[in-house]
């Protein structure tokens, strides 16, 4: 095993246990909500700080491996810390944070009423542990148990306050999620069986002596199981009923995070174990599905949370593109496109949840006068859709780029297409966007199909009317709710905060598409990874 530094090594493993141990403190102190608050935050806060002494480590290059319980590898528990783990740890707590932040913001503001709020926080560490897991995992058995993580934590957030709807929804996420990881659990079997180990590195070395047919079969069932978490069409039917139905704070960690540990795991196993690219075709044509039929569905949405499950779904087609298309500059777009879409879908959900509470409802038919009712809701909601949709130069618009000059560089008819089919999804983002601009933003909420009562008030009273023209009561008793309670400053702030995240993948591009450059070319020759896990003069030859 490669030497490492001493903050790669001994602090790898904590990224892990500190969320679990401050779960388990968070729990006992569930009476005390205002302690129980300040654990969680603590506990994410010093996990950030050390993925980013990590994420600096490995920012020149390098791969470093940890073995736990004094067992040698490929037989004990490696953890893996190169440069994708490392940025995909500090950028999923980042957002982590800032959800919680906004949830903790919404509670006070409620009273923390709405809900078994005492179990949010143990199982939102719960969460975060299982993501790190799966990010930090060298075999292919810690990787299923971080999957197993995610979905205990997330059945539990899905369904906090025990509604018809959630508990609908969340019967349905944990069917899909327990049948994908059924079938991987049957594929790790049959890999252990073929080449008697789970170890990613020993496979990467093992798999390649193994018959064609083989591999395929077991490459095959991997990017099924991995396609299900990951919401690739056609497996993404569970997804855009599941996530809208859940409190926004949760919806929104979802949404930015769940699906891209898929998406890891995609990229992870097609660089490392199936080096080959024997599927770039068939893998082509699912992302290409994939954007297509998803945003075809974000089009015909009217409700915001569900147009933006489905430009989720859609979205994720761009990701697969780049792993396709398998060459650096492709993979190296996707590395960075996997950060953009964390950080403005999570930002886009928590606008949504912004509206909801602001004017009763997040139907657009039933919205409007948003922009003058709260002009800093709708800079909120245009800066990160405008980054969705593509727009220069926004990130959006630079990793879409990349990944069409990926396409566009490997120049099969079927590479081609796929570039066609992306354009094509960004301006069908941009034709969704719009239309919740224009009804839920400029369009008078007179003229909207059955405005909510407080939206109405809320208007009458930014016009500086003296009455409720729902009720006929002074317009001020709402408008003060609706500057306190309503939104409240920390929701704000917090939204605010990844907004800004957002921006600054746009102003530190040049750094971070360097960065995404290089760490595309090591995933692309995996004998640092499998030296830095076995030892020197182990890579494959």
């Amino acid at each position: 095993m490669i030497d490492a530094p001493l903050t790669a090594v001994s602090f790898a493993p904590l990224v892990v246990a500190l969320p679990i141990f401050g779960a388990a403190l968070a729990f006992i102190l569930r009476r005390k909500r205002r302690t129980q608050r300040l654990v969680t935050i603590a506990v994410l806060v010093i996990t950030l700080c050390l993925e980013a002494w990590m994420l600096a480590t490995v920012w020149g290059g390098g791969t470093y491996s940890v073995t736990l319980g004094g067992w040698a590898p490929p037989f004990g528990i490696s953890m893996v810390v190169d440069g994708f783990s490392a940025f995909m740890l500090v950028v999923s707590s980042i957002v982590s944070l800032a959800v919680l932040l906004y949830a903790t913001s919404q509670g006070m503001a409620d009273g923390d009423e709405d809900g078994p709020v005492s179990i949010f926080h143990p199982a939102y560490l719960i969460l975060v542990a299982g993501v790190s897991n799966a990010f930090l995992a060298g075999d292919l058995f810690n990787l299923y148990v971080g999957f197993e993580i995610l979905l205990t934590a997330s059945y539990v957030l899905l369904t906090l306050g025990g509604t018809t709807a959630r508990i609908r929804a969340g019967t349905t996420y944990v069917v899909v999620s327990v049948a994908s990881s059924l079938l991987f659990l049957i594929a790790i079997g049959m890999i252990y069986a073929a080449a008697g180990t789970v170890n990613m590195a020993d496979l990467a070395v093992k798999l390649p002596e193994i018959s064609p047919g083989t591999q395929t079969v077991l490459h095959v069932m991997l990017l099924v199981a991995f396609g299900i978490k990951a919401a690739v069409f056609p497996l993404s039917f569970w997804l855009p009923d599941s996530y809208p139905t859940a409190p926004a704070p949760v919806t929104a960690v979802f949404a930015g995070l769940l699906t891209k540990v898929g998406v890891y795991a995609i990229i992870r196993t097609e660089t490392l174990l199936f080096p080959a690219n024997q599927l770039s075709e068939p893998l082509m044509v699912v992302a290409g599905l994939t954007m297509l039929v998803g945003i075809l569905g974000a089009v015909a949405q009217t409700d915001i949370k569900r147009m933006l499950s489905f430009t989720l779904t859609s979205h994720i087609g761009f990701l697969i593109f780049g792993v396709a298309v398998g060459n650096q500059l492709g993979l190296g777009a996707t590395i960075y496109y996997v950060a953009h879409h964390i950080v403005v879908q999570t930002s886009l959900f928590l606008v949504a949840g912004l509206i909801e509470r602001r004017a009763g409802t997040s139907n657009i038919e039933r919205l409007g006068s948003l922009a003058k009712l709260s002009p800093l809701l709708a800079l909120l909601f245009f800066v990160p859709a405008m980054n969705l949709g593509g727009i220069p130069p926004f990130s959006g618009f630079l990793g879409k780029l990349g990944l069409v000059q990926g396409g566009a560089e490997l120049g099969t008819p079927v590479a081609w297409a796929l570039v066609g089919v992306s354009l094509l999804t960004s301006l069908l983002t941009l034709l969704a966007i719009a239309r919740v601009w224009n009804r839920a933003f400029w369009r008078k909420a007179e003229d909207a199909t059955d405005p909510d009562p407080l939206l109405l008030v809320g208007v009458e009273a930014a016009r500086g009317a003296t009455y409720d023209i729902v009720a006929n009561e002074p317009a001020s008793r709402y408008s003060d709710r609706g500057n306190t309670a309503l939104l409240p400053n920390g929701m704000l702030a917090m939204t605010a905060a990844l907004v800004l995240v957002g921006v600054a993948l746009t102003v530190f591009a040049g750094p971070l598409f360097e960065f995404s450059d290089q760490v595309a070319g090591q995933l692309l020759d995996p004998n640092n990874y499998i030296e830095a896990v076995l030892g020197t003069g182990q890579g494959v030859r």
